[in-house]
């Protein structure tokens, strides 16, 4: 007769917890507030422990001082007496003479053993005052040493979050030490970096993704729509149908060539080199000085040597930018634009100013946001695709720089690039 097999049993339960592991007893844990009273405490209990051996020491030496004798028998036959710390009671006196009288000379002995015990209290006074003086300076000194090393792991945390300010985000705090609420706001702030590190670079390789996916039909279509252009036997709606696309296809393009940049600029800047603004803002110059000429717009200015620490490409970026924009948004007739670059109190700085259209002052934060341009929500010109300005910003502030706009009187713009040297 077959046996049934027994049924399986159930697995063991695991010992071990992946959980963080509680202590027995969490009052005994290293804490801050535990370590700061030990450490106060025992400070305050030592400095008590130094004045009192000080007091008794200095009490001892004035009790010490205050038991000489106020006088001495110079000569026993005839009672005359001497005293080096009472003048008023040396005399020579017998005890047949009056020269002075004995309620006299108790009252010059009172009168000396109360000088004597103030010269005491007085000198116990001003060395306990001397002491409780050295004794707050080395209390401070040693306050001070013990604090510092103390909130030394705050200066860490500080330094780690402003270099991750700089979109530094692979930097981590990595705190050692003991187990207290420091080094427990260090562990939990290099978790949350490291969740935003893989949050970043997972938008930067979407974004950097989908851009390439985007940009390969694009150039399909592109093509596509030069070939058909090209054949001069198409009609002419068809001509004029394939222009209209194919101007729509390349608005694309810029859109998607744009979002990838924007992307790539929202980076610290890891590998930087010498870069000298001045020839940047003459490559920008040279690159829209034939739409400059189209629109009958003047560039001029004084572009002197400013050279910054970053990335080329991205700083020529922040200049052809800002060119486009102040020749595409210019007055129709007598335009200029102005660009100079020059060092100013340790900075670099990049200025464009052009005439235009009046801009308010209200308006001027609306021009670095994405897809916004002056009086409309959403872009619906030839201008431009409306990132120019948030690529601007962008790379300046990878760069550890800013940019301030401000509305010129008359119209137009004053841009004001400033980046660190």
């Amino acid at each position: 007769m077959a046996t049934t097999p027994a049924p399986p049993q159930a697995p063991p339960k695991p010992t071990w917890d992946p959980r963080r592991q509680q202590p027995v007893l969490p009052w005994l844990r290293p804490t801050i507030r535990i370590r700061l009273t030990l450490l106060y405490g025992g400070m305050f209990l030592i400095a008590g422990i130094l004045l009192l051996s000080i007091i008794y020491l200095l009490a001892a030496q004035a009790i010490s001082t205050g038991n000489q004798p106020l006088f001495k028998i110079v000569k026993y036959d005839g009672l005359q007496v001497s005293s080096d710390n009472c003048p008023a009671i040396n005399m020579a006196a017998t005890a047949n003479s009056n020269t002075v009288s004995l309620q006299d000379f108790n009252n010059a002995i009172a009168q000396c053993v109360d000088h004597q015990r103030q010269v005491a209290l007085d000198n116990l006074l001003s060395r306990s005052l001397l002491a409780l003086l050295g004794l707050a300076v080395i209390a401070f000194a040693f306050g001070y040493a013990m604090a510092g090393r103390v909130l030394s792991p705050l200066g860490r945390i500080t330094r780690t979050a402003r270099a991750v300010a700089g979109s530094d985000l692979s930097r981590r705090i990595e705190l050692d030490g003991p187990d207290d609420e420091l080094k427990e706001l260090a562990d939990t702030f290099d978790d949350m970096l490291e969740r935003l590190q893989r949050a970043f670079t997972a938008q930067q390789r979407f974004v950097g993704n989908a851009s390439h996916e985007l940009r390969t039909p694009l150039a399909i279509n592109r093509t596509l729509l030069e070939v058909h252009l090209s054949d001069p036997g198409a009609p002419v709606e068809l001509q004029q149908l394939g222009r209209t696309l194919l101007a729509t296809n390349e608005r694309s393009e810029q859109l998607v060539e744009g979002l990838l940049l924007l992307a790539r600029s929202d980076n610290q800047i890891v590998e930087r080199k010498p870069v000298d603004l001045a020839e940047v803002a003459s490559q920008a110059v040279d690159q829209v000085h034939a739409e400059a000429e189209a629109k009958g717009v003047t560039i001029r200015g004084v572009r002197k040597p400013a050279v910054v620490q970053g990335n080329g490409v991205l700083l020529e970026r922040i200049a052809l930018n800002l060119l486009q924009n102040a020749v595409r948004y210019n007055v129709p007739e007598d335009g200029w634009v102005e660009v100079n670059t020059e060092i100013q109190h340790g900075q670099a700085v990049l200025y464009v100013a052009n005439t235009g259209p009046v801009v308010p002052a209200y308006e001027i934060d609306n021009l670095f946001e994405p897809f916004r341009r002056l009086r409309t929500e959403r872009t619906g010109s030839d201008k431009g695709v409306g990132l120019g300005l948030s690529i601007v910003r962008s790379v300046a502030r990878a760069h550890g720089g800013h940019i301030v706009a401000q509305p010129r009187e008359g119209g137009g713009l004053v841009m004001r690039v400033t980046l660190p040297v």
